[in-house]
């Protein structure tokens, strides 16, 4: 069973992988994929997303005589990290409650 994964579970997913510490795209999408079943073209125009809203900065790095696209949290990313974090842990709750009766 599979449950519909929306764009807000995915920038969830996204923030917390970066609060680890920055990265690029192909490295942040083998992480999102042991967690959702999304596709690279689902998951680049997220990181477009959250870096036009103001919760991602992209810097380059040179590797292998390419550029890579690393992502980095904002400060306002962290704090809507921080607010994902508190929703996230009371649904929780409320779905132990409900399941657990």
């Amino acid at each position: 069973m599979g449950f519909q994964i929306g764009g807000a579970i995915l920038d969830f997913v996204v923030l917390s992988i970066l609060q680890r510490g920055d990265t690029y795209g192909y490295e942040i999408t083998q992480q999102v994929r042991k967690i959702l079943d999304v596709s690279e073209t689902s998951l680049y125009p997220a990181l477009r997303r959250l870096q036009k809203g103001g919760l991602l900065t992209t810097y380059d790095k040179p590797w292998q005589g390419r550029n890579r696209r690393y992502y980095s949290l904002t400060d306002e990313g962290r704090a809507l990290l921080a607010q994902h974090i508190r929703e996230w842990q009371q649904f929780k709750r409320d779905m132990d409650e409900l399941l657990e009766g």
